[in-house]
């Protein structure tokens, strides 16, 4: 390799390494925290579990519905968890270098729409199952207006 053709070359990774980010007008750089979380799949999927029996009726029919009811809220509060993350409160108390105690806490939040119904489907006697999907554009939408919300409550 010439000495001209080392100094293209060179010139030509710098300027690949340096390559310059560009955030659209109206976009807070905190878009960029989330680009990297962005599922690669077309759709998001998530399945929701309710038990019938638990359920607070008399009568068998309804506690079918009430269990479908409840898987389907279980399956939107696991695609709420895959758009916008847990929050997770932990602690834990040591002494004499024994675990005392160990407190979980989390919460989740947010706001889903789009959700398709995909399957509703009892699993053994006792149990039903729910899927839904969410479209990945739908998912981008909502996290661009969860972190425009975001930054107009910092303002």
């Amino acid at each position: 390799m010439s000495l001209r053709h080392l100094v293209l070359f060179a010139a030509a990774l710098s300027a690949l390494l340096a390559g310059c980010q560009s955030i659209p007008l109206g976009v807070s750089s905190d878009t960029t925290m989330i680009q990297p979380l962005v599922e690669k799949r077309e759709t998001l999927v998530a399945t929701g579990y309710a038990v019938i029996s638990v359920q607070n009726a008399k009568n068998p029919a309804q506690q079918r519905l009430l269990a479908i009811r409840a898987s389907k809220l279980d399956a939107y509060r696991a695609l709420t968890e895959q758009v916008y993350g847990q929050q997770l409160d932990a602690s834990t108390t040591v002494a004499d270098m024994t675990v005392m105690s160990d407190t979980f806490r989390t919460k989740v939040e947010g706001v889903i729409y789009g959700a398709v119904l995909v399957s509703i489907t009892p699993v053994g006697d006792d149990t039903y199952e729910t899927t839904l999907s969410l479209d990945q554009q739908v998912v981008r939408d909502l996290r661009a207006l969860y972190l425009t919300q975001l930054s107009a409550r910092r303002r």
